[in-house]
């Protein structure tokens, strides 16, 4: 019963959101544009629940991994005649730059997710910082030479007001080995002191070595919340979605460059996991946790692989510039090819998720 509660139910709720926001996304935009729906569903497979209201068929079907909205003309296989009365509300009968919009939609809209569940999140919880507050100064290194000790906070630094450890970090790597001026608290005193940061090299997030300043010093490790009105939450908001989306691009860049290895990929099982121990820790954990994942689902949706939204946008740009569209051989071939593409990323992260299980 716990596993249920606690790791079934959220991975499905957290799942079942991201799609229909994803759906919902072509499902608005087509509806802008007066394309005919013919069925919205969460899921694929065969249908569990169904219920026609005008004239579209909402779904929910047997296999919770994905869900898609089915529109009149759209694909080469259709299964129905288009009526003339009809015809000028077909998919395929749009202008190339509405297609690619109500394609473009699916994506944006997990974005869009993001953005509000980042905003709202800040917005009553709060928004968490590291305080500027030293908790070890390396021997022999700028700081110390400086007269930096542990335990001072560092208030400034060339003028510029510190707040933040992550504002410490920005300001140094950006100096380039120039000094600073940086004024610290420590007990009652303020003390003026000038630190020469070192070029150093250390070890990024992806494990790669590079080149960067340092003055030597390790945060303490203590947090703070700073509490934000709507307008600056929705701008921390911003600032997330942002920082995610690149992290997300960047480690894609990372996995075709093998820095980063394939095995650690993961699947719907490690999501799972992940929002069970989310889940069983604090329910508000997973709102951010969600976020992370809107993001991640949206760009990987737009990689230029056919069954993708990403490859239906580059068939249509191709169309753009072509000015006729693909031939449906070529077109039914690559997604074919893409099918298998991912039935293969499929099995690499279940097998990275089961062997995750074992160990």
């Amino acid at each position: 019963m716990e596993v249920f509660l606690y790791y079934v139910v959220p991975f499905i709720l957290v799942l079942g959101i991201l799609i229909f926001f994803h759906e919902l996304g072509h499902f608005l935009v087509a509806k802008y544009f007066n394309v005919k729906v013919l069925k919205f569903s969460l899921g694929f497979g065969n249908k569990l629940l169904g219920k026609k209201i005008g004239e579209t068929e909402y779904l929910i079907s047997s296999v919770p991994l994905g869900g898609y909205v089915k529109l009149l003309g759209e694909g080469s296989d259709e299964e129905q005649e288009i009526s003339p009365e009809d015809e000028p509300r077909a998919f395929n009968n749009q202008h190339v730059l509405k297609r690619i919009a109500i394609v473009s939609a699916g994506p944006a809209f997990n974005l869009l997710l993001a953005l509000v569940i980042f905003s709202l999140f800040y917005l009553i919880a709060g928004y968490q910082v590291m305080t500027p507050e030293i908790g070890q100064v390396t021997e022999n290194s700028p700081a110390s030479r400086a007269g930096i000790q542990k335990g001072d906070t560092i208030v400034a630094i060339s003028g510029n007001q510190i707040n933040s450890w992550d504002e410490i970090k920005a300001i140094v790597q950006k100096s380039s080995g120039t000094p600073l001026d940086v004024l610290v608290r420590r007990g009652d005193k303020t003390i003026a002191l000038t630190v020469v940061p070192e070029i150093s090299t250390t070890k990024n997030i992806f494990g790669e070595e590079v080149k960067t300043p340092l003055i030597g010093v390790v945060a303490a490790g203590k947090f703070k919340t700073i509490e934000l009105g709507p307008a600056d939450a929705i701008v921390q908001g911003l600032e997330k979605t942002w920082n995610v989306t690149k992290l997300t691009c960047l480690t894609i860049v990372k996995l075709f460059e093998r820095v980063v290895p394939i095995k650690t990929l993961g699947g719907p099982i490690l999501i799972g996991q992940m929002t069970g121990q989310l889940a069983k820790e604090n329910l508000v954990y997973l709102f951010p946790f969600m976020a992370v994942i809107s993001v991640n689902l949206g760009i990987l949706n737009l990689l230029p692989v056919p069954i993708l939204d990403g490859g239906l946008i580059l068939f249509l740009l191709i169309e753009l510039v072509l000015g006729r569209p693909i031939s449906i051989k070529k077109r039914d071939l690559a997604q074919k090819v893409g099918l298998i593409l991912l039935i293969l990323l499929m099995m690499v992260v279940m097998y990275n998720d089961i062997t995750r299980i074992f160990k």
